[in-house]
C-alpha cells in the first residue's frame, strides 16, 4: 500500500491563518492559565489574532487542493473567510464594552471565539465530508460553551443545554447524510463525488444529500430548524448573540453554498425543490412569528430566521447570479446585525441592561444618534431604498427570477411587506411613545461599530461596485 508522503512547508503555506489561530489559542490557554486577572489581555490578543488572519489571506496563496485535496483555498474561501474574521473581530469588540459594564470576567471567552472562528474557516474550505464535519463540530463545540458561558445565569445555562441538545442531534443527522453518500459514491472528496454523478442519481444518494442539507439547515437556522434560536438569542448573553448572529451564520451559508455548488451542481433538480421549501419556510415564519415578540433579541432572531430565507433565494435559483446575491445579501445582513446588536447593548438604564422593546421608548429625544441609526437599521433590514438592505434583496430575488423562480420571488417580496411591519415599530416606539427611563451614554466601542454599520447602510450605493466585482470573481469560483 503507498503511503502519503508527508506535507512539505509549502504544502501549509495556503492553510498558515488557521494554524496562526490554533497556535495562538494554545499560547492564550496558557497564558489565562498562569497570569492573573488575564481577560483584557487575552482579549486583546484574540483581536489581534483575528485581525492577523484577515490580513494574512490576502497573500495566502490560491490553491485547488490542499492536504490531499481536504482543503481549498479558492477565491471564494478567501472571500467568505475575511468576511467571517470581519464579524468575529466586531463581536470582540463589541464584549470588551460589555466586560467593563458587566463584570464579565471570562478569559475562555475571546478564546473560544477565536477556536469557534477557526472552525468556521475550515469549513468554509472544507473539500471533503469529513472536513466538513470537522470544521462544523469545532465551531459547534465552542458555540454551545459560549451559549452558556454566564454560568451564574439560569437563562444563560438554558439556552446552553437546549443549543447542545438540538446541535447534537443535527450533527447525527448530517454526518448519517455523509455516511450514505459515501455508500453510495465511494467517495468523500467533493471533486470525486461530483465526477460519479454523471447519470441518474441513485435514492439512497438523495436520502444522504436530504440528511446532510438538514444539518447544514440547523447551522443557518432555516425553518423548521430553527427551533433553538429565538431561546438561545434570548437567553445567551447579548455579545454572544451578536456573535452568534454575524460569523457563523457567514460561514455555514458558505459551506453551504460550496455542498450545493461544487459535488452537488449536477443534481441541481433534487436540491432546488429542498432550498426552495427551507426558503419559503423561513421567510413566512421569520415575518409573522416575530409580530408578537416583545424581547428585542427574540425579535432579532426571529429576523434572521426570515434574512436567511431571503439568502436562500438566491442558492435556490442555483446559478451564478444567485450565488452572488446570496454572498452580497449575508455581507449586509452582517453589517446591519451587528450594529442592531451594538444599540441594544446599549440599552442600560441605571438599573442595568434592559431588552423589551417597550424600554426603547421615547429614545429620540435622550438620545437622537443612537434612535437614528437604528431607525435606519431597521429600515435597510426591512429593505427599503436607497439602504443596503434593499440592494441585497433585489440581488436575490433578481436572481431567482432570471432562473424562472418567480413565485418564489413573489412570496420573498410579500414576506418582506409583512415584516417590514415589526421593524417599523420599533421606530414608532423610538420616535412617537412616551419617553420611558433614559438610556446610559455609549460606551466608545458601541459607537465604533453602530456609527460604521450605520455609514454601511447609508452608504453602500457609493461602494456596491467594487464590492459587486469582488464578489462576482468570489462566485465565479463555482460556475
Amino acid at each position: 500500500m503507498e503511503q502519503t508522503p508527508a506535507p512539505t512547508f509549502d504544502d501549509l503555506v495556503p492553510a498558515l491563518p488557521e494554524i496562526g489561530l490554533a497556535l495562538g489559542v494554545l499560547l492564550m490557554l496558557v497564558i489565562g492559565a498562569a497570569a492573573k486577572n488575564p481577560t483584557a489581555l487575552i482579549a486583546r490578543l484574540s483581536l489581534l489574532l483575528i485581525v492577523a488572519a484577515a490580513i494574512g489571506m490576502f497573500f495566502v496563496p490560491e490553491e485547488s487542493g490542499v492536504f490531499n485535496g481536504a482543503f481549498v483555498v479558492d477565491p471564494f474561501a478567501k472571500f467568505m473567510k475575511i468576511v467571517t474574521l470581519i464579524g468575529s473581530g466586531i463581536a470582540l469588540i463589541l464584549t470588551m464594552g460589555y466586560s467593563r459594564q458587566e463584570t464579565f470576567d471570562r478569559f475562555e471567552y475571546p478564546i473560544l471565539i477565536v477556536t469557534a472562528t477557526l472552525g468556521m474557516m475550515v469549513m468554509i474550505s472544507a473539500h471533503d465530508l469529513i472536513a466538513l464535519y470537522i470544521g462544523i463540530e469545532l465551531q459547534s463545540l465552542s458555540l454551545y460553551v459560549l451559549a452558556a458561558i454566564k454560568r451564574d445565569s439560569v437563562k444563560s445555562t438554558e439556552a446552553g443545554i437546549k443549543y447542545f441538545v438540538l446541535g447534537a442531534l443535527s450533527s447525527g443527522l448530517l454526518l448519517y447524510g455523509c455516511s450514505l453518500i459515501y455508500g453510495f459514491t465511494g467517495q468523500t472528496g467533493f471533486e470525486a463525488i461530483a465526477a460519479t454523478l454523471t447519470g441518474e442519481p441513485e435514492t439512497g444518494l438523495i436520502f444522504g444529500l436530504v440528511f446532510l442539507l438538514i444539518g447544514l439547515a440547523f447551522k443557518v437556522a432555516a425553518v423548521p430548524f430553527h427551533m433553538w434560536t429565538p431561546d438561545v438569542y434570548q437567553g445567551a448573553p447579548t455579545p454572544v448573540t451578536a456573535f452568534f448572529a454575524a460569523a457563523p451564520k457567514i460561514a455555514a451559508m458558505a459551506l453551504l453554498v460550496r455542498v450545493v455548488a461544487e459535488p452537488f451542481l449536477g443534481v441541481v433538480d433534487q436540491w432546488q425543490q429542498i432550498i426552495t421549501f427551507l426558503a419559503i419556510a423561513s421567510m413566512v415564519l421569520g415575518a409573522f412569528a416575530a409580530i408578537g415578540q416583545t424581547n428585542i433579541k427574540r425579535l432579532m432572531a426571529y429576523s434572521a430566521i426570515g434574512h436567511v430565507g431571503y439568502a436562500l433565494v438566491g442558492l435556490a435559483a442555483g446559478t451564478e447570479q444567485g450565488v452572488e446575491g446570496v454572498i452580497i445579501y449575508m455581507v449586509i445582513y452582517m453589517a446591519m446585525t451587528v450594529g442592531a446588536f451594538g444599540c441594544i447593548l446599549a440599552m442600560r438604564t441605571e438599573d442595568g441592561a434592559v431588552e423589551n422593546i417597550s424600554d426603547l421608548a421615547g429614545v429620540s429625544k435622550a438620545n437622537p444618534l443612537m434612535a437614528t441609526i437604528l431607525a435606519l437599521l431597521m429600515f435597510s433590514l426591512a429593505g427599503i431604498p436607497p439602504l443596503a438592505g434593499f440592494f441585497g434583496k433585489f440581488y436575490v430575488f433578481s436572481a431567482a427570477i432570471e432562473a424562472d423562480l418567480i413565485a418564489l420571488a413573489i412570496i420573498g417580496v410579500l414576506a418582506s411587506v409583512v415584516g417590514a411591519f415589526y421593524y417599523l415599530r420599533v421606530v414608532k416606539v423610538m420616535f412617537f411613545d412616551e419617553t420611558a427611563a433614559p438610556f446610559e451614554p455609549m460606551v466608545g466601542e458601541y459607537r465604533v461599530v453602530v456609527g460604521v454599520s450605520g455609514a454601511f447602510a447609508v452608504g453602500f450605493i457609493v461602494f456596491a461596485g467594487p464590492l459587486n466585482d469582488l464578489v462576482r470573481t468570489a462566485a465565479g469560483t463555482f460556475f
